[in-house]
């Protein structure tokens, strides 16, 4: 079978896999986090304010246009581009298949911790202090547990992706819906617990006087494409094997609303949990300083944290299992998206899918190794790769304005049946606001970076938090690219050309 020809086998099912995308550890493990640390004194309301514009005026708007890309171009991002905005620029889909590529890489590691806990939660007792859940982290990070773990990962991966589309879509059938189900079983535990409606009351109460701070907008965007998966080509990618009759509207619509939906219930979950369990013994700054404090790679609160809080509630065994089941389920779904952009990238190449699958299987395990050895190593690819999203997402943009915008909708997405009309509002927001803020929020934080939080190591490319660490790491990748970028392009168009060939 050519798996380049697969269709989502219904409207589920593609819904599905792509909130298998959207929903990862960024709704459980990210999001709580964030939005404690752009909280003011009176609540975190105003960050959500913030995080919903952008979900409207940057996430939906590129997920129309992934999803329509996808679906025109029936490549990966390396060939739509080629097909879309022509064949000078198909290194932009070369960079937006790279930064999720290099994201795969640390991402894998982040579910085989995932994978690590669950297994630790069911077969042992819940540390019952910060020093006993400090001491479980260290022990697994001292030896070689997180190699196996990454490396168990990566290989769950491949055999979910090796059958194509088809066996994707059926994973995501059980995935999803576990996951959901699990996050509301979470939710409704936790409104169960005394002081929990003070976390979730500060989650919703808004400081108005914080958003003043164009720190809380980059944040705000940053986690809308990493919540939602807009801007990575992964949407694209499965966009490609969309049957022409769904339309994109109202996909993306559902896609997006419901993975904030999800980000929402778990940072209710997240707020709620830690307030009932802290709130008597701390004050609510102290509690707040707790949920703030990431630790090493941004890990103290979910994997230190709320194991140790889990112990103090009744019934905390089957919670804590539940809660990083639910995590594992998360990570493995958007972990199998990326396996197979960068699968079909390679397909789309000419090479046979089986050996694309162990390629980049082996490839990713290898070129996680670092990230699962060294947590600073780990944190500054989190650091460089996540800030890049802002580029592809502009990218995207890019591919349907040089077609043209209007063009591009009045083929592509409107007048589908049973869909909504784009209109020329998403004209405007592609052609104007997305590119627009992705110039000032990366330009203002270049210059934060450099003035205000590195003065003096913005220029260290060695530094992991550096700005030049992220100009140097993109600048290698681009140059590289656009180097390749003819071969890139005929190559990936001689390949769809015999594939639509007599006898294909």
């Amino acid at each position: 079978m050519n798996h380049t020809d697969q269709r989502f086998s219904s409207r589920l099912g593609l819904l599905l896999c792509v909130l298998g995308i959207a929903v990862g550890t960024g709704n459980i493990w990210r999001f709580p986090r964030i939005a404690a640390q752009n909280a003011g004194e009176d609540g975190a309301g105003a960050f959500l304010v913030a995080w919903i514009i952008f979900l409207f005026v940057w996430s939906v708007p590129l997920i129309i246009a992934e999803y329509a890309l996808g679906r025109k171009g029936r490549m990966g991002v390396i060939g739509t581009f080629a097909k879309v905005a022509g064949e000078k620029f198909a290194w932009m889909g070369a960079f937006i298949g790279f930064v999720a590529t290099a994201i795969m890489f640390y991402y894998s590691v982040v579910a085989g911790w995932c994978v690590y806990y669950l297994i630790k939660m069911a077969s042992q007792p819940l540390p019952l202090s910060a020093d006993a859940a400090q001491s479980i982290w260290n022990g697994f990070q001292s030896g070689g547990m997180p190699v196996a773990f990454h490396a168990l990962a990566m290989g769950l991966g491949a055999v979910v992706v090796w059958n194509g589309i088809k066996s994707i879509e059926r994973a995501n059938f059980v995935l999803i819906p576990a996951l959901l189900l699990i996050v509301l079983i979470s939710v409704a535990r936790t409104l169960t617990h005394d002081g929990s409606a003070e976390g979730i009351a500060f989650l919703f109460t808004p400081d108005w006087s914080t958003l003043s701070n164009p720190r809380i907008w980059l944040e705000a965007l940053t986690q809308n494409a990493w919540d939602t998966g807009a801007g990575w080509g992964l949407i694209l990618t499965y966009g490609a094997y969309m049957q022409s009759r769904h339309g994109v509207v109202k996909n993306a619509v559902i896609t997006g609303v419901g993975n904030n939906t999800v980000s929402l219930l778990a940072a209710v979950v997240i707020f709620g949990t830690v307030f009932a369990i802290l709130g008597a013994q701390m004050s609510k700054a102290e509690v707040l300083a707790v949920m703030q404090t990431s630790g090493p790679a941004a890990t103290g609160l979910t994997f230190i944290w709320m194991p140790q809080l889990f112990a103090k509630m009744p019934a905390g065994n089957v919670f804590a299992i539940l809660f990083f089941l639910g995590l594992s389920f998360a990570a493995f779904s958007s972990l199998i998206s990326m396996i197979e952009l960068t699968t079909r990238i390679l397909v789309d190449l000419g090479v046979e899918r089986r050996y694309a699958i162990l390629g980049v299987c082996l490839v990713g395990f290898t070129l996680g190794v670092p990230s699962a050895i060294n947590l600073n190593f780990f944190a500054n690819q989190d650091f460089v790769w996540g800030v890049a999203l802002m580029i592809s997402g502009a990218f995207i943009a890019f591919a349907v304005i040089r077609h043209g915008a209007t063009r591009f909708r009045t083929e592509n997405i409107d007048h589908q049946p049973h869909d909504w009309n784009a209109t020329r509002a998403w004209d405007a927001l592609i052609r104007y606001v997305i590119p627009t803020l992705a110039v000032v929020l990366l330009t203002w934080w270049l210059y934060q970076a450099a003035a205000v939080y590195a003065p003096d190591r913005w220029f260290d490319p060695f530094d992991p938090f550096s700005v030049m660490t992220c100009l140097a790491q993109w600048g290698v990748v681009l140059v590289l690219l656009i180097a390749l970028n003819r071969r890139l392009a005929r190559r990936t168009l001689e390949t769809a050309g015999q594939a639509d060939g007599p006898g294909s």
